[in-house]
């Protein structure tokens, strides 16, 4: 079975023309990639397939009409599947998207800081180890750069 290609249409429309985002035929659907990480994809089983971060995946799962991705007999957590009949209107799929792009920026900045990098400061409280990251992290708590 092919893709729904409404419900690609669909997504495309509520995940942005950001240039960051792009389109990849995956697991014989069509995925949506944000810098390279898989967000959603309109998948060939019908519905949607979502990526989320795999620790939140039972929490999701025990609270929406979701599953998880099931591949050769193996529960994928961090994978769901939602069905079409739960993404019928834009209200149903648009926080599938934000779920999903939201985890796919968030691998993206996992992998822009990468835990091999120089040990970072030691007053940092930040878990990575990227002395850069760290500086970008106390930017984000504080709200100013070089304590302005």
């Amino acid at each position: 079975m092919a893709y729904d290609e409404e419900l690609a249409e669909r997504i495309r429309q509520l995940i942005g023309s950001d240039p960051e985002v792009s389109e990849k035929k995956m697991f014989g659907g069509l995925a949506f990639l944000i810098r390279g990480n898989m967000a959603i994809a309109a998948s060939s089983e019908g519905g949607a397939m979502v990526r989320v971060d795999p620790s939140q995946s039972d929490s999701v799962v025990a609270t929406t009409e979701a599953a998880l991705v099931n591949m050769r007999g193996r529960d994928m957590p961090g994978w769901l599947r939602v069905s079409s009949d739960d993404l019928r209107s834009d209200d149903q799929l648009g926080p599938w998207v934000e779920m999903g792009s939201g985890y796919a920026l968030a691998a993206a900045q996992v992998a822009a800081c990468p835990k091999a990098a120089p040990q970072p400061p030691s007053d940092c409280r930040e878990p990575t180890a990227s002395p850069v990251c760290c500086q970008i992290a106390s930017i984000a708590r504080s709200g100013s750069v070089g304590g302005r």
